[in-house]
C-alpha cells in the first residue's frame, strides 16, 4: 500500500490541546491529547495565563509522537486551529513571553470604563467584555507595566503556532474578530477601535485569509519530526468557524457546536447585528460570509467534570445506557450556562429535586439533568437568533464532542421541534474543517464522506414540561442570589 497524503493539525482548545495526523480524505490516523498548563495570575481576580514556551515544548512532543504513529501518511502540510479570544504576546525580538487564554478575565475591571457602547457594538458585532483580547491587553497595560513595556506584537493562539512553524507573524480574519480591534463589517483593522482601547495599531500583525500558505516548514522541525522539506505551513482559523466549515452547511443554515462551550450559530452572507445587542457577529473562514451567534457559555466542560464525579471510571456509553433506563425526570440542573437575553450570567447553580431524597434518585438523573441544562440553554439561545432573523429552518446541524450523546440530540429535536443532523466526523469537526482548507489550497480532490445521521422529534411531552421547570429553577436561583447579595449589603 502506498503512502497516503495527509496533514499535521494542531488544535488548541480551552481545556486541552490535540495534535492530529489526518488523511486528505478525512481519515484520522493519530490523535495526541494533553491538558493545557494554565497558571493562576494573582495580580487579578479570576485570571489565568500560560507560558508559551512550555506549551510549545508540549505541542512539539505531541507532534513528534503523532507523526511516528502515522508512518503510512506523507505529511503535505501543517495547519492550526485554536480557541477563540486566546492570544500570545511577543517582544521586540519576536520571542513569545505571555499567553492569555479565552478564560482569562483580567480585564473585568475595565469593562465599565468603555464609552459609546452602541457604536462599538455595530463595528465589532459583540458587547465588549473581558472575554475579548483588547480588554486583556488593557489590564496588562495598567497593572503590569513591566510586561507591557516588552509588548511589541500579539496574535491568536492558532496563528502563534503557524508563526513558530514558518517564521511569519500574521492574524487570520476569523480570529481577529475576537480582538475588539477589528471592524467585522469591513473585515479590516480599525484605527478608531485601537484609539478607543489604547492599543497602538503597530502592534497588529497583517491580516491574512484562512487557507493562505505562509511558506515552508522550518528546517529544524523538518529534521525533528522527520518530514519532507516541501511541507507547507497553512493559515488555519478559529475552532468554531473551522468546525462549522467541517460541517459543510449552506448559507442560512444553523449549526450548534457542542464542546467545552456551545456556540449556537447561523451562516450568513451579509453582515447584520441585533439591535438589542444579544448576539455576536463573527468573521468566517469563508470569504463573503459571517457567523451570527449566541453562546451558551461553559456547558460541555460542566458535563465532563460531573462525569468525573459520578462516572470516574466509566465510558460515556455507560451514562447513555443508564439514562435510557430511567423512567422519570426527577432532577433539574442549572449550572451557570449563559442566555443571550439575560443582562448578567447566572453565578449560582445547582441541582433541584424533591425532598426528602428519594431512594430512586440515581446518578443517571444528575447526568440527564446536566444534559438537559445544555439542551434548554441551546433552545433559549436559538430562540434569540430565530427572533432576530425571522426564518424557520427545517433542520439544524450539530457538531462537536457533545453530540456523541444521543440523549442530547433527542432533547434538542424535541425542544427545538427540528430535525437534528449530524455528519460523519462530527466529534473532530474543527479538524475536518482544517482538512478542507488544506485540500482546497493544495488542489487535492479527496472523497470525503458527506452523509449524516438524523434525529427526529418524538412524542415525549415530558421534555416540554421539564423545560418549563428548568426555567423556573433558573429564575428561582437567580432570585435567591439577589436576595443573599442584598442581605449582605444591609448587614455591612
Amino acid at each position: 500500500m502506498g503512502m497516503q497524503a495527509g496533514y499535521l493539525i494542531f488544535d488548541i482548545g480551552t481545556g486541552n490541546a490535540r495534535v492530529v495526523v489526518a488523511g486528505s480524505d478525512g481519515t484520522i490516523h493519530a490523535v495526541e491529547r494533553e491538558d493545557l498548563p494554565y497558571k493562576r495570575d494573582h495580580h487579578y481576580p479570576d485570571s489565568l495565563y500560560f507560558e508559551p514556551e512550555a506549551l510549545w515544548q508540549q505541542l512539539k512532543r505531541m507532534a513528534k509522537k503523532a507523526v511516528e504513529l502515522s508512518s503510512n501518511v506523507k505529511i503535505k502540510a501543517i495547519t492550526s486551529t485554536s480557541q477563540r479570544q486566546g492570544i500570545v504576546l511577543f517582544d521586540e525580538n519576536g520571542n513569545h513571553y505571555l499567553g492569555l487564554p479565552n478564560i482569562d478575565n483580567r480585564g473585568k475591571a475595565y469593562e465599565a470604563r468603555i464609552a459609546d457602547l452602541d457604536t462599538i457594538y455595530q463595528q465589532v458585532g459583540r458587547r465588549p467584555t473581558t472575554l475579548f483580547s483588547a480588554l486583556k491587553l488593557t489590564a496588562v497595560k495598567h497593572e503590569q507595566p513591566d510586561l507591557w513595556h516588552r509588548f511589541k506584537a500579539f496574535t491568536s493562539i492558532s496563528d502563534w503556532v503557524t508563526y513558530l512553524l514558518s517564521g511569519e507573524l500574521v492574524y487570520e480574519h476569523s480570529q481577529a474578530t475576537e480582538t475588539l480591534l477589528y471592524d467585522v463589517r469591513k473585515n479590516e483593522w480599525s484605527l478608531s477601535l485601537c484609539d478607543t482601547f489604547g492599543i497602538p495599531v503597530d502592534k497588529l500583525p497583517p491580516l491574512v485569509d484562512s487557507g493562505s500558505i505562509l511558506g515552508k516548514l522550518k528546517p529544524e522541525y523538518v529534521s525533528e519530526w522527520n518530514l519532507g522539506k516541501d511541507v507547507a505551513v497553512i493559515v488555519g482559523g478559529a475552532d468554531t468557524q473551522l468546525a462549522i466549515k467541517g460541517t459543510n452547511p449552506l448559507i442560512n443554515d444553523y449549526v450548534i457546536v457542542s464542546g467545552t462551550t456551545t456556540p449556537v450559530t447561523k451562516v450568513m452572507d451579509e453582515y447584520r447585528f441585533d439591535c438589542e445587542q444579544r448576539t455576536w457577529t463573527n468573521g468566517h473562514v469563508e470569504k463573503g460570509q459571517w457567523i451570527f451567534e449566541t453562546n451558551c457559555g461553559v456547558t460541555g466542560l460542566n458535563y465532563q467534570r460531573l462525569k468525573a464525579i459520578f462516572y470516574p471510571n466509566e465510558d460515556y456509553s455507560v451514562i447513555e445506557k443508564e439514562i435510557n433506563e430511567l423512567e422519570d425526570f426527577s432532577c433539574i440542573a442549572t449550572l451557570g450556562s449563559i442566555l443571550s437575553d439575560e443582562q448578567e450570567p447566572l453565578k449560582t447553580g445547582g441541582f433541584v429535586f424533591e425532598t426528602p431524597v428519594s431512594h430512586e434518585l440515581k446518578r443517571a438523573h444528575f447526568a440527564l439533568a446536566s444534559l438537559g441544562d445544555i439542551a434548554c440553554s441551546i433552545a433559549e439561545n436559538y430562540r434569540v437568533l430565530h427572533d432576530v432573523t425571522g426564518d424557520e429552518p427545517e433542520y439544524i446541524w450539530g457538531c462537536g464532542g457533545g453530540f456523541q450523546s444521543k440523549t442530547l440530540r433527542q432533547l434538542l429535536a424535541n425542544l427545538l421541534q427540528k430535525e437534528i443532523r449530524i455528519r460523519k466526523g462530527y466529534r473532530q469537526s474543527s479538524v475536518s474543517g482544517a482538512i478542507l482548507i488544506c485540500n482546497e489550497i493544495l488542489g487535492i480532490e479527496a472523497a470525503i464522506a458527506n452523509d449524516f445521521e438524523v434525529t427526529n422529534l418524538n412524542e415525549d411531552d415530558r421534555i416540554a414540561k421539564w423545560f418549563e421547570k428548568w426555567k423556573w429553577a433558573r429564575k428561582t436561583l437567580r432570585n435567591c442570589k439577589q436576595d443573599i447579595t442584598q442581605k449582605r449589603i444591609k448587614g455591612r
